[in-house]
């Protein structure tokens, strides 16, 4: 998934959130609003996923050198470590 995807996904998950948003002062039932929030959130765990798979694709595997690169699997352990 290239860039323009992920955009694509990050905007239609915008779009969601104004939806919520809408929801929420149009006093819709909560449970109804529950699950167009976890349909957002999971439109934005699919697009960090794509986001790095590209950067383990393109960032880590062009690393200049071991340092550098077991710098940048430093990072994404990191983040794996804040999704669980």
């Amino acid at each position: 998934m290239d860039r323009k995807e992920i955009i694509h996904l990050l905007e239609i998950a915008k779009g969601q959130l104004g939806g919520i948003i809408k929801m929420l002062e149009d006093g819709v039932y909560c449970i109804d609003i529950s699950n167009q929030m976890l349909a957002s959130i999971a439109l934005i765990k699919k697009a960090n996923v794509a986001l790095l798979d590209q950067h383990l694709s393109h960032c880590v595997l062009n690393a200049v050198d071991k340092k550098e690169r077991e710098e940048k699997l430093q990072e994404v352990s990191q983040i794996i470590k804040k999704v669980m």
